[in-house]
């Protein structure tokens, strides 16, 4: 039994598999735990850590929330989510911090750690070093950002460590972890954590997703002066994870009336980490069998109203939602609370109206810019009548593409002159002669035909009896009959775009 136990934890998991974890923030007691230290790809939620490191250098007093740090051409290249900023652009911590947490920027990130550190690669060491210096036995960082990495790992337990470090150390900046929406310009961008807002009690942190990983989230939630921390990692989609995230914390909060009833689990620090490589889910998540591409903000409510079955054990009894027992997928599946997005900018601090002055420039800005796009792409919209009239040539010779409909174009009244014999001679004799003259219009064809080289030439000699063949479609009988024409004539034409 013991043998069979031991293989059960070190055997490789399912794909499908998810690893969960609910913790009390305070005392780091495990309420429940499920393959939680298992490695696994971070993604976004990496920026907990950056933010942790950006903010401690604050504490230490080795920048300030208003120094301004420069978009560099390295974090300017970042891909996606970004903001988008061109190097040369300057932003605060503070409106950095608020980009970075909320719509989750690589850019962004990338900005803190070359203003923090000077390069990726030194922040990256001091992120392990405070990785080490916590505990995060599972950790490696290689970016500040969670950007796919091969070294870039941790574990649930890791990350239930770093969101009581943050709650632990720096409960004065807590406020970046539980923004519900940013605005910029005319930019608004809600928090890609959808229990803000919806979960009563949640106040915080950060999701993540790339496709190696699946939809991550590390979130926080606080009742009656009871703070918990969950995290789920390997969500099939962002409302999965959110939902799951949410009856983690359910369950968590109504753990005390059977607490004699489970075993204890221990803190989370007392965990066994597992020596193993992280799962990669890229074909799971991202692969040809998913309806639609993954995505950190993908909007998929439909998910929670799947899980429906899954969350029947689970019932609400907090402040505001007396009466009727709710599910927790009925409570996400609402509109978030309304909140007042908080302004970001850029260049150097301002405060009262300026701040009001820099959001209403910026969205003149944008304005602008959008006004421009949209008249430059007036001219393609007209152009495309123009290149539609002739579309029963174009769909004709629709496998030949467009450089064969330019040379009959140069050439239509030399086949319309020899078209006249061979479109009156079927009309006249039976089947048999019409076949008796492609066979002498073939050696025009023929010749080249076992020639590679020149194979592109009798293409274009070949196009003329086909412009002369929908040329003497007029004539009533032969129609039928040239039509097996152009069927011969397009194989040189397969031949050299394989």
């Amino acid at each position: 039994m013991l043998i069979a136990a031991i293989m059960a934890t070190i055997a490789p998991r399912t794909a499908q598999a998810e690893a969960l974890l609910v913790i009390e923030a305070d005392t780091g007691k495990v309420l429940q735990a499920e393959n939680a230290t298992y490695p696994w790809y971070p993604a976004s939620v990496t920026k907990i850590m950056t933010a942790y490191v950006t903010l401690k250098a604050v504490k230490e007093g080795r920048i300030t929330l208003d120094t301004l740090f420069t978009v560099s051409p390295t974090a300017a290249a970042q891909q996606p989510s970004k903001m988008g900023f061109r190097p040369g652009t300057q932003v605060t911590v503070d409106n950095a911090l608020k980009m970075m947490m909320v719509k989750s920027a690589n850019d962004i990130a990338v900005v803190l750690a070359e203003g923090v550190s000077g390069s990726v690669d030194n922040f990256s060491a001091e992120m392990n070093k405070t990785a080490q210096r916590l505990g995060m036995t599972q950790t490696s960082y290689v970016n500040p950002n969670g950007l796919p990495a091969e070294g870039q790992v941790t574990s649930a337990r890791d990350l239930g460590i770093l969101a009581r470090a943050i709650i632990r150390d720096l409960p004065e900046y807590e406020y970046y972890m539980h923004i519900q929406a940013i605005k910029f310009g005319r930019r608004v961008t809600a928090n890609f954590n959808k229990l803000i807002g919806r979960y009563p009690g949640a106040d915080g942190m950060k999701t993540g997703f790339i496709c190696a990983s699946g939809f991550n989230l590390v979130a926080t939630a606080t009742r009656n002066n009871k703070r918990l921390i969950a995290v789920v990692l390997g969500a099939q989609s962002s409302s999965q994870r959110t939902l799951k995230a949410a009856q983690l914390l359910e369950r968590g909060f109504g753990s005390n009336k059977l607490t004699w009833l489970k075993p204890s689990l221990g803190t989370v620090d007392a965990l066994a980490p597992i020596d193993a490589s992280p799962p990669n889910m890229r074909d799971e998540i991202c692969g040809p069998k998913r309806k639609r591409p993954a995505a950190e903000n993908e909007e998929d409510d439909p998910d929670i109203q799947a899980d429906n079955n899954n969350d029947s054990g689970v019932s609400m009894f907090t402040a505001g939602l007396q009466g009727p027992t709710m599910k927790v997928s009925d409570l996400l599946a609402m509109p978030a609370a309304t909140t007042t997005p908080v302004i970001v900018y850029t260049g150097p601090a301002r405060t009262g109206a300026a701040i009001l002055e820099a959001d209403a420039a910026e969205a003149a800005n944008q304005a602008a810019s959008v006004a421009k796009r949209k008249k430059g792409a007036k001219p393609k919209v007209a152009a495309k009548p123009d290149a539609g009239t002739p579309a029963k040539p174009e769909k004709k010779d629709e496998k030949t593409a467009a450089k064969p409909e330019a040379k009959p174009a140069v050439s239509p009244p030399k086949p319309k002159t020899a078209a006249v014999t061979p479109a009156a001679k079927p009309a006249a004799k039976p089947a048999a002669k019409p076949e008796a003259k492609p066979a002498a219009a073939k050696p025009a064809a023929a010749k080249p035909a076992g020639d590679k080289p020149p194979a592109a030439k009798p293409a274009a000699a070949a196009k003329p009896p086909a412009a002369a063949s929908s040329a003497a479609k007029p004539a009533a009988a032969p129609a039928a009959k040239p039509a097996a024409k152009p069927a011969a004539q397009q194989k040189p034409d397969a031949a050299p775009r394989g």
